[in-house]
């Protein structure tokens, strides 16, 4: 079963008001090479950016393997805004790495930008990044030459490009002051705080105008406002330049702030949750994983049920029986 996405708004942003400003509306530019994506726009042709089918990712050696996704199933729409949620070690970075084609998947689907990306090539992979999908990385140091400056860092990152120099420059420039750094364009990146750091490497992530941008933990190292920046920052991407935003997070601030979250228990995908309301997600095996709440009061592990259909859809009822005595029936309650 494919889950698809939902709006791209969201509620309010963790923290406070951005330092930054929260826009990339002047400056920055809308969009890059492929052009902008206006809200207007982008509703009415509801292109789908990311799709995965039946995703498995297997880690180990023969006899020692670890799986870490365990048929995902996923689409995220042009446009939308979606945290990826779930305990430590429930697969959710693993699908990030994935999507960023930083890893090749064990079996199923996955799909970018239009790009199978298991049938790509290291290179082909690397040229997606340069152009369509955006990647910041837990460790903000791990997305930043530490040298070079904060102008230079996002000069750098188009390199690939056919802008002229002043083109970049002015489009560099306009980054930098929207997320707040402009004063600190020339200072190297490895002086500046966790927060600038962070910030920069949304600069550098957004420079290329990536349809996609995909951000691992983005405020897991932060304060509470600095991490409320970064979050508007992030939805101001989606709302100024129309990029589609997939977010891993512990964080319940930021998956309130963004349009749609989906989470990961056991190396699928659990839930969703749309406009505050959370709902289950049935795999494609039948399976659904009940909230922890349900499972402790009224279905604990090993519970017997009984599925009946109803015209709205269907109701899981718990069955009491004697087991060991033929039709020993004792109760059944509706949960």
């Amino acid at each position: 079963m494919t889950t698809t996405a939902g709006s791209a708004g969201g509620g309010s942003a963790a923290g406070g008001g951005s330092a930054a400003g929260g826009s990339f509306a002047a400056g920055a530019g809308h969009g890059a090479d492929h052009g902008g994506h206006g809200a207007a726009e982008r509703d009415a042709n509801g292109a789908v950016v990311v799709r995965c089918e039946g995703l498995v990712q297997v880690y180990g050696a023969p006899g020692e393997e670890i799986t870490a996704l365990r048929g995902v199933d996923l689409a995220v729409a042009e446009g939308d805004t979606v945290a990826l949620l779930g305990p430590s070690g429930a697969g959710k970075s693993t699908l990030l790495w994935l999507l960023a084609g930083l890893l090749r998947p064990t079996a199923g689907l996955v799909e970018v930008c239009g790009r199978r990306l298991g049938e790509l090539t290291g290179r082909s992979a690397a040229g997606m990044r340069l152009r369509d999908v955006g990647v910041v990385l837990q460790n903000p140091g791990r997305n930043l030459l530490h040298n070079e400056t904060a102008l230079g860092n996002v000069l750098f990152a188009q390199a690939p490009t056919r802008r002229s120099r002043a083109v970049k420059r002015r489009r560099a420039v306009g980054l930098l002051d929207a997320v707040g750094l402009g004063p600190a364009g020339r200072r190297p990146a490895g002086r500046l705080s966790g927060g600038e750091q962070q910030r920069l490497a949304l600069a550098v992530a957004l420079a290329n105008g990536p349809r996609l941008l995909l951000a691992d933990e983005p405020t897991s190292q932060l304060d509470h406002e600095t991490a409320g920046t970064v979050v508007d920052l992030i939805r101001a991407a989606n709302e100024d330049l129309g990029t589609t935003v997939v977010v891993v997070t512990h964080d319940p601030d930021v998956g309130s702030a963004l349009g749609r979250t989906v989470t990961i228990r056991d190396g699928r995908v659990g839930a969703e949750g749309h406009q505050g309301e959370d709902y289950l997600v049935v795999s494609r095996d039948g399976s659904v994983q009940l909230p922890d709440e349900i499972l402790q009061s009224s279905l604990p592990p090993g519970s017997l049920a009984r599925a009946v259909p109803t015209a709205e859809g269907v109701e899981l009822r718990r069955v009491d029986l004697e087991r060991g005595s033929p039709g020993g029936e004792l109760g059944r309650r509706r949960t």
